[in-house]
């Protein structure tokens, strides 16, 4: 007896298994919070550095440069790659570049291979910033509209707390002080890249990859209103997170003689740190509330500052940092959640990379100025000059935010 032939059954692929969602967005904001804690980490190693190969205080504002420089490229050129080619191929692409510059600072031996690492370091960190900012807003709970502005704002701030301190903490008290915290880190990117291979992908595929390349900054004509009142206050916040990563560790030693490599980190944790904090508290407070406090407590807090640097006051410096602090993280709060509110799908990835520019031309090209300035007017001069300037700028974010108020 013939019968038809018995055909085989293909065996069905196997499926990758993602992330359920709450995980996932978790996952996206303990890697945002890595990113950041990198960037920050080379601050209190500065010192090490300029003691070991014998540069000056210019050289370290040109590697500070160079990194800001790597970075605003990066997100000019693949801010809105991953509202096109999807958003793990770009988180994983960029930890990938992280890692690589994790191994350059690891084998550096010179101001050379310090200025590669940091280089590499910026173009992966901005490559990262946008995609992962994009997808908190793809992956927020729908029960929670505002949390993915939330982290948005919280991330960064704690993440630079976070690598200042345990950096400073290490170099004070732990061995192989320019080597374990980069080896530290690069274990952590390679759980983030796991991670990231878990991810559900929250952006579909469309045309224009390769055009999407071509730098260019643009924003939705119906954003432009909100984003221009948020300029005010995003510069001024950002150039005071230049001024404490930048000069901070160098003001407490040279100006309070404070020259424990923890208490230079620290420097930059009582800002960011408060910042986080606040952001936390105030994340169910009405936006426009959180943006007139923290312009207010961001000109209030640098001006108490101010009197600790003139007077030699470290309390009152201490204090005033609080205070700009909570301004910092408020600032940040709002402003983030405000967009991540605003934005669609397709918009989000390119909008957040307009915002990252902003944010840190505001915050590199101030330091940077200041960096060149300290050297021939003086380490305090520069600093009270700086902070003068960035509490008139809050000022000028208060008045925006007034008038942004009374048009609605």
């Amino acid at each position: 007896m013939s019968g038809s032939p018995v055909v085989a059954a293909e065996p069905a692929r196997p499926r990758t298994r993602r992330l359920p969602h709450p995980v996932a967005f978790t996952a996206v904001a303990v890697i945002f919070v890595l990113f950041m804690a990198a960037s920050s980490v080379p601050s209190p190693l500065y010192v090490v550095y300029q003691q070991a190969w014998g540069f000056s205080s210019m050289t370290l504002t040109v590697v500070f440069a160079v990194y800001v420089l790597g970075l605003i490229v990066s997100l000019l050129v693949v801010g809105a790659l991953s509202d096109h080619v999807g958003r793990r191929p770009v988180l994983a692409a960029a930890i990938v570049g992280e890692a690589v510059s994790l191994v350059l600072f690891l084998v550096a031996g010179d101001v050379g291979a310090l200025f590669a690492a940091r280089l590499v370091q910026g173009i992966a960190t901005g490559a990262a910033m946008s995609v992962l900012g994009a997808t908190l807003v793809d992956l927020n709970p729908p029960h929670a509209p505002g949390r993915a502005g939330v982290i948005s704002s919280v991330a960064p701030t704690s993440g630079l707390a976070l690598g200042a301190l345990g950096c400073g903490a290490l170099v004070q008290f732990a061995p192989a002080p320019t080597h374990l915290v980069y080896a530290l880190l690069l274990a952590g990117m390679v759980v983030a890249l796991a991670l990231t291979a878990g991810l559900p992908e929250t952006s579909a595929r469309r045309p224009g990859a390769l055009a999407s390349l071509t730098p260019r900054l643009g924003v939705p004509a119906r954003l432009r209103p909100d984003l221009f009142a948020l300029v005010p206050i995003l510069i001024s916040s950002w150039a005071l997170g230049g001024l404490y990563l930048s000069l901070g560790p160098s003001v407490a030693a040279g100006l309070f003689g404070l020259t424990n490599h923890l208490v230079g980190g620290l420097v930059v944790t009582l800002l960011c740190g408060t910042g986080a904090l606040t952001s936390l508290v105030l994340r169910s407070a009405p936006v426009g509330t959180v943006l007139q406090t923290g312009a207010v407590l961001l000109a209030a807090g640098m001006g108490v500052t101010l009197v600790g640097m003139v007077g030699d006051l470290i309390a009152v410096a201490v204090a005033g940092t609080v205070v700009a602090g909570v301004g910092f993280g408020a600032s940040a709060l709002a402003s983030f959640g405000t967009l991540a509110r605003l934005a669609a799908p397709a918009e989000r990835g390119e909008l957040f990379a307009v915002v990252y520019v902003l944010s840190y031309l505001s915050f590199s090209v101030p330091a940077v100025i200041a960096g060149f300035a300290a050297n021939s007017a003086g380490l305090r001069l520069t600093a009270v000059v700086y902070g003068f300037a960035v509490a008139g700028l809050a000022v000028v974010a208060v008045i925006a935010q007034s008038a942004r108020a009374a048009r609605r």
